[in-house]
């Protein structure tokens, strides 16, 4: 990608990135634009748990991914299993969360 495509969301001011980029820069960068997830629509919306897992995989392959992650998988848990809305701790453009820690001390990022 081109500093002209960088200027379809950031104005020349604001262009440089540092440190590991956010969801939407690693989707942008791999071609995925805007169309492929939020489709035509004049005001884009939030991506749905189906529209992730087309892309992703099934919930239950993302939690086999990260069965070793530590404290605990952030793909199953005894509350949810493996269904917690990916938008939960993912977001497309803003930074993301650890939606676990709101209640628990887990310490693992978010990406």
């Amino acid at each position: 990608m081109n500093r002209e495509g960088c200027k379809a969301c950031h104005t020349k001011d604001n262009l440089s990135l540092t440190g590991k980029l956010p969801g939407s820069h690693v989707h942008h960068l791999s071609d995925v634009n805007c169309v492929k997830c939020h489709g035509k629509t004049k005001k884009p919306e939030a991506l749905t748990m189906e529209q992730c897992v087309a892309c992703h995989g099934s919930t239950a392959k993302l939690a086999e991914k990260t069965k070793d992650v530590k404290p605990s998988n952030p793909h199953t848990s005894p509350h949810y299993g493996t269904e917690l809305d990916c938008n939960l701790c993912h977001h497309q453009h803003a930074k993301s969360e650890n939606y676990c820690a709101q209640c628990h001390k887990f310490n693992f990022k978010t990406p």
